[in-house]
């Protein structure tokens, strides 16, 4: 929903959505396997132009930095200018992501709000702010729904979670 609003809502050509295999940030006993998740995302977005997967950061070495991605990633395409979407929640973090002062320095970042996170402090870097609509959703609840045997009808779309419930993921 947020990837297809920011390419709604900002002058973006195109939103990658980059599938990390290990998130440095995450526990990777919590999250399913990379390439079910890369599939899952491809089904996500299969209808929508203005929306494209990428398994890029499946060639880099694990955990994927996001600094590394960009580096390569404009190594790979330098006929394309990168920026990053983030929340509020992972903006607040990002003292904590490796070299983060060369992504505020190098990229634009947009940033949508998210409750209980307020941009205090930019970094100096250079932010547009969207003001998108507040959902309470993330990956953590589609997953907690599933084992607690809950629908997720709706917090995915269809053909996601019909591909999700067809293979009893998240179910422990």
């Amino acid at each position: 929903m947020v990837a297809s609003y920011v390419a709604n809502h900002t002058d973006l050509d195109q939103v990658w959505l980059v599938v990390s295999p290990q998130n440095p940030q995450k526990l990777q006993s919590s999250l399913l396997n990379e390439y079910d998740r890369l599939h899952l995302a491809k089904i996500a977005v299969e209808d929508d132009p203005q929306l494209r997967v990428s398994d890029i950061e499946f060639k880099l070495p694990k955990p994927s930095f996001t600094i590394d991605t960009l580096t390569y990633i404009e190594e790979q395409y330098p006929q394309h200018e990168f920026s990053i979407i983030m929340g509020g929640d992972s903006f607040h973090n990002l003292p904590k992501w490796k070299n983060y002062e060369m992504i505020v320095k190098n990229y634009q970042l947009i940033v949508y709000r998210r409750e209980g996170f307020e941009l205090l402090d930019t970094y100096g870097a250079k932010i547009i702010y969207l003001e998108a609509p507040l959902l309470q959703l993330s990956a953590t609840l589609i997953r907690n729904n599933r084992k607690e045997g809950l629908t997720i009808r709706y917090l995915v779309p269809e053909k996601v979670r019909d591909e999700i419930e067809n293979n009893n993921y998240f179910k422990d």
